[in-house]
């Protein structure tokens, strides 16, 4: 005789979900990460994951692999369906045409043009919904697209290497290599999880970084170089990358803004005497830039704590100490002039890599919110 699957809570087949959703090949931004499971009498009848953007959502995949098995079923989603048409037709759609039975998704979609509207328009069509199903697992699988979706704004991380005294070079400007080559191999594994890398010009005159993961299988990220007076020399790694944008104010000479064009980097102006960041974050937004890891020097990073613009920050500590005033500190800028304005890191891990660590932690950004 045959026996029935056991039934197993809600959570088991959620988390599921959110191992599927990790299987994206590369980064799916602008597009969240997805995954989907559908069950049908306590056995798992169809998977699917998001792909990025102009593909299959997670929930088509899912009900393409169940097929007639969908229909009575339970789809677990780790985002609210849409309900729009965007770059693919709305997922509810075909979840009421493939009969589903009942929806489970771990958070709301932030996107206003879904935001609750998809958990209506099933619940309307009498399809039992329930929300909230791993919620916490699921904010911090999309904590980059809740944070533009919700703001407008990229979601930022500020990447530091540092001495124990918090130097980043020694008082003659050396600055290779503080930290040793696991610290740095992870470092390259973080930049690979953002669309963008940030630098100042300063960084760019004095070490010509390369920013990019180094390896073939990840995608390159853009090379952001802040330059308000277009200084970027054209033979540099960050313009041969082929993906570089470059920042700088409308006084910056006309002839230089011309060369670098002509090497094929993309060139942005902002009125003032300086780049403004927040202004320069909602026009990379609007480019479907959703994730950006800004790398220094000290003055870069400082001005983007100065404005609380920093939504992470994961800094790598070497045990060497390099002295001197005269030695780069890792964040300049204008700085706390009270303890109560400090930049306080909560929730905060350390972890050892090779032989630094690695301090994480999140800021009290919008973005953090999402997390309390």
């Amino acid at each position: 005789m045959r026996t029935r699957n056991p039934r197993r809570p809600p959570e088991y087949y959620m988390r599921m979900a959110l191992r599927m959703a990790r299987q994206c090949p590369g980064l799916p931004y602008p597009n969240p990460w997805v995954g989907c499971v559908i069950v049908r009498d306590g056995r798992v009848v169809g998977k699917g994951f998001h792909h990025g953007a102009g593909t299959n959502h997670a929930e088509v995949e899912a009900l393409k692999d169940a097929g007639p098995r969908a229909r009575g079923a339970t789809l677990y989603v780790t985002l609210e369906p849409c309900c729009h048409h965007g770059r693919t037709p709305p997922c509810t759609e075909a979840i009421l045409k493939a009969g589903v039975r009942e929806v489970v998704y771990a958070i709301k979609d932030p996107n206003p043009r879904v935001a609750g509207k998809s958990n209506r328009l099933l619940q309307r069509r009498g399809l039992r919904v329930q929300g909230g199903v791993c919620s916490a697992e699921a904010a911090a699988l999309n904590e980059m697209y809740v944070k533009f979706q919700s703001t407008g704004m990229p979601f930022v991380t500020a990447k530091v290497a540092t001495s124990l005294d918090g130097k980043i070079a020694t008082r003659t400007g050396q600055s290779k290599w503080i930290t040793d080559k696991e610290a740095r191999r992870r470092a390259r594994l973080l930049r690979a999880e953002h669309q963008a890398v940030l630098v100042g010009i300063n960084t760019v005159l004095s070490d010509d970084p390369h920013l990019g993961p180094r390896t073939r299988s990840t995608a390159e990220p853009w090379r952001i170089v802040l330059d308000s007076r277009l200084r970027t020399p054209v033979g540099c790694q960050v313009v041969k990358s082929g993906k570089c944008i470059v920042a700088c104010t409308t006084s910056a000479s006309a002839a230089n803004k011309a060369r670098l064009e002509r090497a094929g980097v993309r060139v942005l102006s902002f009125r003032g005497k300086r780049v403004p960041l927040r202004a320069l974050l909602k026009r990379l937004a609007k480019e479907e830039i959703i994730s950006l890891m800004v790398e220094g020097g000290g003055e870069t990073l400082g001005s983007f704590f100065d404005v609380h613009l920093v939504d992470r920050v994961c800094w790598f500590l070497s045990p060497i100490i390099l002295g001197s005033s005269r030695s780069r500190v890792a964040v300049a800028g204008i700085g706390a002039s009270r303890l109560n304005q400090a930049t306080r890191l909560h929730p905060a891990t350390i972890e050892p890599v090779g032989n630094s660590w690695l301090i994480t932690g999140r800021t009290p950004s919008p973005a953090a919110r999402h997390f309390a």
